[in-house]
């Protein structure tokens, strides 16, 4: 309709009616939003409050974002203490639904840290738990949209099928690693989902990070395991500065390994612009790290 006319423009083939706008879904961070847009297919419009790169725990939404929030039609979260400022968000958005994945989910819990007993909220980063978040993901947006519901199992089923190759893939890859060298040194502690899968130890700088000050008790800590355990390569994720871990690596003789993604995926240029991709990414440097010969404790 023209601004200041009283009647309708007539329809014809020549001017057809707009094509209705697709519900919005909000995600918290990019690899919901990876795995959204798997189920969602081209029925709803999916888009990442934090982008490619961005540290999602201590995230600081801004303006924009709480206006993004008001425009969309369900907000799309972790949990699992992953997004501290999701609460505030949400409750800042309005009467926007809002889906929680990890919800009903029995969570791995931190050990032997400041953090002891509360959960790992980095369950995505096993392909098994995946498949949970895309059941939910499924049955929200069957909700949301029952029109499109057949659709949404579908695309799910299909999906969660890559999810079932990749657990067989990142298996037979992981195996490579010989028993006497399957530490996995991160900066974070987000791989114990992925290490429990795939009988794999896991040690850190901290265990969340919401949690990253490097305190020189973590620090020593750290390099005496590297050194008793003869670990060959120790990794850092791309979302935190790796100066910590590359001191470990100078005190242990280890090599650094590589940067894993984690809370964040690349740009589509990158090595990580999927969930399958980024997990694929993250073991070859693990198995090309952890097969070679251990460090001799000895500085670079």
């Amino acid at each position: 309709m023209l601004v200041g006319c009283s009647n309708p423009v007539p329809r014809s083939k020549s001017n057809p009616p707009a094509a209705a706008a697709k519900p919005v879904v909000l995600t918290t961070f990019t690899v919901l939003a990876d795995l959204a847009r798997q189920v969602a297919g081209d029925r709803l419009e999916v888009r990442s409050i934090t982008k490619p790169g961005a540290e999602v725990h201590g995230y600081e939404p801004t303006p924009s974002d709480l206006e993004a929030a008001q425009g969309a039609s369900l907000i799309v979260q972790n949990g699992l203490g992953l997004e501290r400022w999701a609460d505030r968000f949400v409750a800042s958005s309005g009467q926007v639904p809002t889906i929680t994945l990890s919800q009903g989910m029995e969570p791995v819990l931190i050990e032997g840290d400041v953090a002891a007993g509360k959960p790992n909220p980095h369950a995505w980063m096993s392909p098994k738990r995946a498949e949970l978040y895309v059941d939910r993901l499924v049955e929200a947006f069957s909700g949301l949209d029952p029109a499109g519901a057949a659709g949404f199992r579908q695309r799910g089923e299909a999906y969660k099928q890559q999810l079932r190759a990749l657990d067989a893939d990142l298996r037979r890859a992981l195996a490579q690693v010989p028993p006497n060298q399957r530490l996995l040194v991160s900066c974070e502690g987000a791989f114990s989902y992925l290490a429990r899968d795939y009988g794999l130890d896991e040690a850190y700088l901290w265990p969340v990070n919401a949690e990253t000050q490097v305190t020189p008790r973590r620090l020593a800590r750290l390099i005496d395991t590297v050194k008793q355990r003869r670990v060959p390569a120790v990794f850092c994720e791309s979302t935190v500065s790796d100066e910590a871990q590359r001191e470990v690596a100078r005190a242990t003789g280890a090599r650094f390994g590589g940067t894993f993604y984690v809370d964040s995926l690349s740009g589509s240029g990158g090595p990580a612009p999927s969930l399958l991709a980024l997990q694929r990414h993250n073991v070859n440097l693990i198995v090309q790290g952890l097969s070679r010969q251990p460090a001799t404790g000895s500085p670079q």
